[in-house]
């Protein structure tokens, strides 16, 4: 039978629109795809009105996860119940309530948190916490109304937060810094907070929620706080809270547990959003990078351009502190021992801009007396065989050529390079030259006397017309005019 072009396009377009349906009816949970199907997953649901509730921040061993999911299955909003694994002890969730695993396994799909969460809003729940009714759709509108009413040109409301119990949550201003691996709270204006101390339930847009990089990261309040504040979205507080349940105190084992966990969960946080140290609005600083027992935060440095610099940021601030401590102990030991030194190429430079090291520099260099190296025992000992000195720091000559390294300890290789010069016919020079551009001789009036200058924290000896010294090295204007250690690969003022 001949089939007629009209009666051909009649029966794609029926086809087409079966295949919708069924696109639709898995999307809706009417059914599952088969597991060996490799076809690609159906055009995305268009979001409904309406809250989900996400419960996210609870232990284990000590919650009222059963609690706080019956109190708000009792609203009419979906909540959902996620976490790595399923809870263990098994904990009985009402009917309705659903839990999907954020740990990938290998004969499953991958989670996708954007499958479950069908609303226009979600709402991030601390556990313990009790439902008002009313009171997701008063921070809802809140957000909307915001929204629509705010100068296109300001920083958008996208995060509005309501207490939880009695005590008000405190604001806070956040800056973070991705340059300087560095976010820094301080007391926040009233009405225009980035942060909150306190527990708190937290509502956005599911689309705004879901672009995050992180948006399931723990600690949750922490993790949103953070990247929203990359984003300058703001955050606002509605002045009604919802109530916390009565809880039996946690008992020493399990408060000792919990803050273990805490305080693991920052710190995988931290790794993951690029945050090196917190200053807190006190003062007080929570430093994540590197220490002694730890390798530094960055690998093998190429063409003097470390890895960080490429990536648009400076020197890890944790590196900067190990640096200033390595300076600082190696200077004290020279000058006890009697040993001549300076500051040499970059430090100097640092030193004469800013008293401290330059803030993407990845090592300190101390210029020192060749015939004056038997009058330190650690360098002495450190021509033989590495050796690792009273304190922990590590001396050893370095294997590139004629000079010494003294790294901040035998597993954290952030180190002082030790360039022993000495003079020929009033010119200082030296046997080892890494063909960098200051690495050149220069006149030894230069360091008759050395004269003292700020650097890092404590004071160092240096040539006696740093300005002149710098730039017979690096060039006129060398202090005034920063510039990256290889302008080939990085230029200042191109991050």
């Amino acid at each position: 039978m001949r089939v007629r072009p009209c009666q051909a396009a009649l029966a794609a377009a029926i086809a087409l629109n079966l295949l919708l349906l069924l696109c639709s009816w898995w999307r809706g949970g009417g059914g599952t795809p088969p597991p060996s199907s490799s076809s690609p997953p159906c055009r995305p649901h268009r979001a409904v009105p309406g809250v989900t509730v996400l419960l996210r921040d609870f232990e284990n061993f000590d919650n009222d996860l059963a609690g706080t999911a019956r109190s708000f299955s009792s609203l009419p909003v979906p909540v959902l119940v996620t976490s790595e694994t399923p809870p263990y002890p098994p904990v009985p969730l009402p009917p309705g309530v659903q839990f999907f695993p954020l740990r990938p396994l290998a004969e499953n799909p991958p989670p996708s948190p954007e499958r479950h969460i069908r609303t226009r809003h979600v709402a991030l729940v601390p556990d313990g916490t009790r439902a008002v009714p009313g009171l997701l759709e008063r921070m809802r509108d809140t957000l909307e109304d915001a929204a629509d009413s705010e100068n296109a040109d300001a920083a958008v409301t996208t995060v509005v937060a309501a207490p939880v119990g009695t005590a008000p949550l405190r604001c806070l201003d956040l800056r973070v810094d991705p340059r300087e691996w560095t976010a820094r709270y301080g007391v926040g204006a009233p009405g225009f907070c980035r942060a909150l101390e306190g527990p708190a339930v937290l509502l956005l847009r599911t689309r705004d929620f879901l672009a995050l990089p992180f948006p399931l990261a723990q600690p949750v309040d922490s993790a949103i706080f953070i990247q929203a504040a990359l984003r300058r979205w703001r955050l606002r507080v509605v002045p009604a809270a919802f109530p916390a349940a009565r809880r039996a105190p946690m008992s020493p084992h399990n408060r000792w547990k919990k803050e273990n966990l805490a305080e693991n969960r920052r710190r995988r946080l931290m790794q993951d959003l690029g945050i090196k140290r917190e200053v807190t609005a006190d003062g007080g600083e929570r430093w994540y990078g590197c220490a002694k027992d730890t390798p530094r935060c960055f690998g093998t440095v190429h063409a003097q351009t470390p890895e960080y610099l490429l990536a648009g940021r400076w020197t890890p601030p944790c590196c900067l502190r190990a640096l200033r401590e390595t300076a600082r102990h190696v200077v004290g030991i020279l000058e006890n021992a009697g040993v001549r030194y300076w500051l040499e190429g970059g430090s100097l430079l640092g030193a004469a801009r800013l008293g401290d090291i330059i803030p993407w520099d990845y090592d300190v260099d101390l210029g020192i007396y060749r015939e004056d190296i038997g009058k330190c025992r650690w360098l002495a000992a450190a021509t033989m065989a590495p050796v690792e000195d009273d304190e922990g720091f590590f001396w050893e000559k370095a294997t590139e050529g004629e000079f010494y390294r003294v790294h901040y300890s035998r597993t954290n290789r952030l180190h002082v390079d030790l360039w022993p010069f000495y003079s020929r016919g009033g010119v200082m020079t030296k046997e080892t030259w890494l063909g960098h551009p200051q690495d050149v001789e220069f006149p030894e009036k230069f360091l008759l006397p050395l004269v003292p200058m700020n650097f890092a924290g404590f004071t160092a000896l240096a040539p006696n017309d740093p300005r002149a010294f710098l730039e017979f090295k690096f060039g006129s204007g060398a202090i005034e005019n920063p510039e990256y250690p290889n302008p080939a690969l990085k230029r200042w003022g191109r991050d």
